[in-house]
């Protein structure tokens, strides 16, 4: 007799994942994949939209061909800031433009002559093309019959669901990802929209938790509607963590998700980089966000090269308590931040010769680094009563960063915890009436609780 099991894409910038779950969550079958990049009309890097579309089609045909498991569901889930752009006859119109394209310079200053600052409104802090509005608007002043060709606008989840059903919708937590298009007060769309006639290109916003029921090569499945990846890794918490908590999800970005705060924004909460997204159902999370792993990748090639140690030295380096303590006496910082801009006492450039050892140096790095975490923790804390931090992510396997965080949140109880389904399991999630037992996240999640070090 075949399993019952529901189906996951993930769609990571680098991997792309597939996996399958049994009716208790459990990872039954796993698949990954790597694409090379192609370009975009201006040599700029970009997915490569079809080759993921025929790696996506021939693998599930291939499942459902299986003789040993059942598909009942699939579901989506993709990064975010990244919009599909189809014809009337539904044809792909454009690259998958990378959020990381710089926004030209004369459109940010055209937008902001005609419409202003709509950060705190939208809860989006400017980040140019990561603001995925306003990849439509550079497209309707740069490409104009382009533009005139569009009948949908689709969010990248929500195009993988499409490829199935062939339906374009929207839901919020793709809307409400730093796009810049939902007027967070109105629960609408931002006025801009409206006057660009944007919104006419955005099909029926619908809950995340939807599904359609269809026949789908000759088999009835239930077909998810999609979800961005960082709401879909919060969900397991969310479903089984009954105390208030915050999720630090560690990587390029370090992302602190508060769902216990909903309150609006201030300006200094944006100058300060905080934003909000959108829950399943449509409800504020207020979320902070610091470049800090590309940051640290920059700096610890620096260092791997100054101090001659090969690349990946640095991951066999532990704390240090003397060192931890002789570092801490100076209150300066010592290095330059190039891709972080939210910190107010910047050194004009870093001095690497100050330093004795290797190790010296990344001690320092990883407490300035730290620094800045417990700043935009504390900002998405606010007012809010927390009980736990979970730590996820690439950084949990760094030693100083694992310390000084159980430390600087010795009132909190912090837990950091590894899982390597992360988005896809609630992707799984969002499109089932199963609930979960609170012994979920101990039996599926490695937790471990950071106890305080007696530091001087």
């Amino acid at each position: 007799m075949k399993q019952k099991v529901t189906a996951v894409f993930d769609i990571g910038k680098t991997n792309k994942k597939f996996f399958l779950f049994d009716s208790k969550y459990q990872e039954v079958y796993k698949e990954y994949k790597e694409f090379d990049e192609i370009v975009d009309e201006d040599g700029f890097p970009t997915e490569d939209l079809q080759a993921l579309q025929n790696w996506i089609e021939s693998l599930f045909a291939n499942i459902l061909t299986s003789e040993k498991y059942d598909v009942k569901a699939v579901n989506f889930s993709t990064y975010g800031a990244s919009l599909v752009h189809l014809d009337k006859e539904g044809k792909v119109l454009t690259p998958l433009y990378n959020y990381l394209k710089p926004l030209p310079q004369e459109i940010i200053d055209e937008f902001d002559q005609t419409y202003g600052d709509i950060s705190v409104e939208t809860g989006a802090p400017k980040s140019g093309m990561m603001n995925s509005g306003l990849q439509l608007y550079w497209i309707k002043k740069t490409k104009p019959n382009i533009f005139k060709k569009i009948k949908y606008s689709l969010h990248f989840p929500q195009y993988i669901s499409y490829l199935f059903t062939g339906i374009p919708l929207c839901e919020y937590t793709s809307l409400g990802c730093h796009t810049a298009l939902w007027n967070l007060n109105k629960k609408d769309y931002h006025d801009w929209v409206y006057n660009e006639k944007i919104d006419q290109l955005f099909p029926p916003i619908v809950s995340t938790r939807t599904s359609i029921n269809m026949v789908y090569k000759k088999k009835n499945i239930k077909i998810g509607v999609g979800i961005h990846d960082s709401s879909s890794a919060l969900l397991p918490y969310i479903y089984s963590e009954k105390s208030p908590f915050l999720l630090v999800s560690t990587g390029t970005w370090s992302v602190t998700l508060n769902p216990f705060n909903d309150t609006k924004l201030t300006e200094a909460d944006i100058k300060n980089n905080c934003l909000n997204y959108l829950q399943i159902d449509g409800g504020r999370v207020k979320a902070t966000r610091f470049f800090m792993g590309y940051e640290y990748k920059l700096q610890v090639k620096r260092l791997s090269e100054y101090f001659d140690k090969k690349f990946g030295y640095h991951r066999k380096v532990k704390f240090d308590l003397k060192l931890y303590s002789k570092l801490k006496k100076s209150k300066m910082n010592k290095f330059n931040f190039e891709s972080i801009r939210i910190r107010k006492n910047d050194v004009d450039k870093t001095d690497l010769s100050q330093f004795v050892s290797f190790e010296e140096a990344f001690h320092q790095l990883m407490i300035e680094l730290i620094q800045l975490q417990v700043t935009t923790l504390k900002m998405a804390i606010s007012h809010t009563i927390i009980k736990k931090i979970y730590l996820e992510g690439g950084f949990i396997d760094n030693d100083i960063f694992v310390k000084l965080m159980g430390h600087h949140f010795r009132k909190y109880k912090v837990i950091t915890t590894k899982s390597p389904l992360g988005s896809a399991l609630g992707a799984a999630m969002v499109i089932s009436k199963k609930g979960l037992n609170k012994k979920f996240l101990k039996e599926n999640y490695q937790l471990q609780k950071l106890y305080s070090l007696k530091l001087t």
